[in-house]
């Protein structure tokens, strides 16, 4: 798999395809979690009020992870339709899919972001947002809503990268707009002073040239994909597959993070301490949950490609092997989190400006929440694998039980006595019931693939639909 070229996913050992594929994706989503941490770090620890900064930031990022739910879906989606055409053959179509994809998303990235300069004042208001980080948190919203052109582009390129096989190209740039958001963090926080809004301009800055850098990969890549056949900048059947494989991606997202919404609005009710302990815990959980998403986007180019090849055992055993790499990295975060919670929590919040109360918030999320991460890692992978043989009922059933059930328990827990352990357990218990849900149906879906399997090989004749929904 060399660096820069399109791979075929349906050839070679799977395991080893999988491994080298799915690296560099966990490494960018590592690095793009690195990103929001950082601006934590920094502020937490050289914004003149520590506690608050983060405060702020954590607030501001639920509000920004409902619109990037749509960046997310167009990354997806378009990642799933490009690996079908690319597994099929049909280069014309690849083309077709990308032009369709950057028309129909920068449509919707400009309606995304009137809603996000025009709802932001009353969606910080309806969160509860303390006044005495209200105009920070604003700021530092409103900044990263315009910063939304750069994180649609950068997530279409890296979905059409992946979809075509290559991994590595999209982290190198991450890698590389990383090591600048530092540095301007650095400049803007702890020079300029320029406190929360200064970690919001230092990402957007370095979202800029991470997204710059990834389109003219792609430039380049769609040239190497010759076509003589003449193709469409726009074509309606192909906005109807995008919409298909974006919108549960898009949901699944987006209520996610409306569920986010109303538990950090309950959270803010229990106090200042409760919301620092739970943004930095979170953004620790969430990292070990984005990488384990990011290689099963992966996984769901990957059972695409061979899907559409018509290649089922490639699919079964691209699922096992995925779950044994996603199930290590599960492990060793528990590990880590179970390990060192207060540890992890100072990094973001000197020892001066984090109270005791807020630091036990934390220890508590962590130490409880990490340890049903290999739980949840078992849904994300059996999601993403149905997701990628166009089954989306099943992943959008999982996810919204889960979610459904986090929300609604996290207000009665902690409206009959639990407190902030209620906000734990409803984790915990959305997750085990999601994940039953995902596995169910993903064995209906082995379930048809093995019949497809023993039709091939008795050689009778059966129609293979398009996807297993």
């Amino acid at each position: 798999m060399k660096h820069g070229k399109t791979v075929n996913l349906t050839t070679g050992n799977v395991w080893k395809t999988m491994l080298l594929y799915s690296l560099p994706l966990f490494g960018s989503a590592m690095v793009q979690q690195f990103y929001s941490l950082v601006d934590l770090l920094v502020v937490g620890n050289f914004a003149a009020e520590g506690a608050l900064a983060v405060d702020a930031i954590g607030n501001a990022t639920v509000i920004i992870n409902i619109l990037l739910a749509f960046a997310l879906g167009a990354n997806s989606g378009c990642a799933v339709i490009v690996a079908k055409h690319f597994g099929r053959g049909d280069r014309k179509r690849v083309h077709e899919t990308v032009n369709t994809a950057l028309i129909a998303f920068a449509v919707l990235c400009a309606f995304i972001m009137v809603l996000g300069f025009t709802l932001g004042n009353v969606s910080l208001k309806a969160l509860n947002v303390h006044g005495s980080y209200f105009n920070d948190c604003l700021a530092y919203l409103y900044i990263y809503v315009g910063s939304l052109p750069f994180v649609f582009l950068y997530n279409l390129g890296c979905g059409i990268c992946s979809a075509l096989g290559d991994s590595k190209t999209p982290f190198v740039f991450l890698v590389i707009s990383s090591v600048l958001n530092i540095g301007l963090d650095l400049l803007f926080v702890c020079v300029l002073h320029l406190d929360v809004a200064g970690a919001a301009w230092a990402t957007l800055i370095s979202q800029a040239l991470s997204c710059i850098l990834t389109v003219i990969v792609i430039i380049r890549k769609l040239r190497a994909i010759r076509t003589d056949e003449k193709t469409k900048a726009f074509d309606k059947v192909l906005l109807k597959d995008l919409t298909l494989a974006s919108v549960p991606v898009i949901l699944q997202q987006s209520f996610v993070s409306l569920g986010n919404f109303f538990i950090n609005k309950r959270i803010n009710l229990i106090g200042e301490d409760a919301t620092t302990g739970f943004t930095t815990a979170f953004k620790l959980i969430s990292m070990a949950n984005m990488g384990v998403i990011a290689i099963t986007n992966g996984l769901s180019n990957f059972t695409s490609q061979n899907y559409a090849a018509g290649k089922y055992d490639r699919v079964k055993t691209g699922f096992v092997s995925l779950l044994c790499y996603a199930m290590v990295a599960s492990v060793l975060f528990l590990a880590l989190f179970v390990a060192f919670p207060q540890a992890l929590t100072r990094l973001f919040v000197q020892s001066d400006k984090l109270t005791q109360a807020a630091m036990d918030y934390s220890v508590r999320f962590i130490t409880i929440v990490s340890c049903f991460l290999p739980v949840v890692c078992v849904k994300i992978v059996a999601d993403g694998t149905v997701r990628g043989t166009g089954n989306n009922v099943g992943f959008t059933v999982s996810t919204f039980a889960d979610l459904i059930l986090r929300v609604v328990l996290v207000y009665i827990l902690t409206a009959v006595g639990w407190g902030f352990d209620g906000v734990c357990w409803a984790w915990a218990i959305g997750w085990c019931i999601g994940t039953g849900i995902a596995v169910l149906f993903l064995f209906a879906v082995f379930g048809k693939l093995s019949k497809w399997m023993k039709a091939k090989k008795e050689d009778a004749p059966i129609e293979e639909p398009r996807t297993l929904s």
